[in-house]
C-alpha cells in the first residue's frame, strides 16, 4: 500500500496515526468506519488505516488487494487472519508504526467494532501533549484467566499459571506514545507468544520495560453498553470509545454526535 500516503514524512507534524485492526471478510465493517468516525483521516495531523493479516481464500485476498486500491488505507501482515493470531496483528502493527510512522506523537490501536468519539480523544490527547512513554486507555486491573475451555479467552494453567494478569489495558482501544512502539515490537518478538493480544502488550510486555507509564481513562468503555445508554446522545457523547457497537449504531451514533442538534 502507499504508506506515504497514509502517514507522509513519517508522520511529522501528525497528531495521531490510528490503526483498526479487521479481519479479512470485515469489508462492510472496515466502510462503516471510513463513512462515521473514520472521515476524520481527511484532517491533515490524523492517519488512519486498517491492519489485517492474510486470508487462507485467495478470492478475498484478490478482494483486499482492490479495496486496497480503492482506498490506499490496508496494511497486510504476513500471517494467517485468525483471531487466535490477534497479537501477531499488533506486533505487525506496532512494526509498521515503528518503521513507517515513528515521527507521529499518538498511535492509537482499536478494532473495526469500536466507536471512537474523535472530539472526546483528541480532548484527551491534548492534556497529555507533552507526555512520553505512556500507553493509556482503560486500565484492567485484577483480571482473573478465563478457565472455560468453551470461551474463546480460554487460557490453560499450563499457558499462565498465576491466578491474576498483570495490570493492562484492554483491547479494543488504547493509545501509545510513539517513541515505545520500537520497545515494544522488539520485546514482543522475544517474549513468549501469548494470544490475548492486550494482555500480552500491554501487560506482560510492557510491565517489564523500565519507564513505561499507564494511564486509565475511564471514557474508554471496554464492553457494550446497554441500548439505552447506547440511545443516550449525551451519554456518549462524553465516551472517547465503545466497543461492540453494530454498523447500523455506529452511523445512528455518528449522525447523532454529529449534527449539533443535542443540548448536552
Amino acid at each position: 500500500m502507499p504508506f506515504n500516503d497514509v502517514c507522509p514524512q513519517q508522520g511529522e507534524g501528525m497528531k495521531l496515526m490510528i490503526l483498526v485492526t479487521s479481519a479479512t471478510s470485515h469489508v462492510s465493517r472496515r466502510n462503516t468506519v471510513r463513512s462515521t468516525w473514520g472521515n476524520v483521516a481527511f484532517r491533515q495531523d490524523i492517519g488512519l488505516a486498517f491492519m489485517l493479516g492474510i486470508s487462507k481464500n485467495s478470492s478475498i485476498n484478490e478482494r483486499i488487494e482492490r479495496e486496497n486500491l480503492l482506498y490506499g488505507d490496508i496494511i497486510q501482515g504476513m500471517f494467517v487472519d485468525t483471531y487466535n493470531n490477534l497479537t501477531l496483528k499488533t506486533i505487525s502493527a506496532l512494526e509498521w508504526s515503528w518503521t513507517y510512522c515513528s515521527r507521529v506523537k499518538y498511535v492509537l490501536k482499536t478494532d473495526d467494532d469500536v466507536y471512537i468519539h474523535m472530539p472526546v480523544l483528541l480532548a484527551i490527547l491534548d492534556e497529555v501533549v507533552d507526555r512520553r512513554q505512556t500507553i493509556l486507555g482503560h486500565l484492567a486491573k485484577g483480571w482473573r484467566p478465563t478457565r472455560d475451555i468453551h470461551s474463546p479467552y480460554y487460557i490453560s494453567k499450563t499457558q499462565f499459571s498465576e491466578n491474576k494478569y498483570p495490570n493492562f489495558h484492554t483491547g479494543p482501544a488504547y493509545v501509545l506514545t510513539s517513541d515505545i512502539a520500537e520497545q515494544l515490537y522488539r520485546a514482543a518478538l522475544n517474549g513468549t507468544f501469548f494470544k490475548l493480544e492486550d494482555i500480552f502488550i500491554t501487560g506482560m510486555i510492557a510491565n517489564n520495560l523500565p519507564n513505561i507509564e499507564h494511564h486509565h481513562y475511564p471514557q474508554f468503555l471496554n464492553s457494550r453498553p446497554k441500548i439505552e445508554k447506547i440511545r443516550d446522545t449525551c451519554a456518549m457523547a462524553k465516551l472517547a470509545a465503545v466497543h461492540e457497537i453494530k454498523e447500523e449504531d455506529m452511523f445512528d451514533l455518528w449522525k447523532r454526535l454529529s449534527d449539533g442538534l443535542s443540548n448536552c
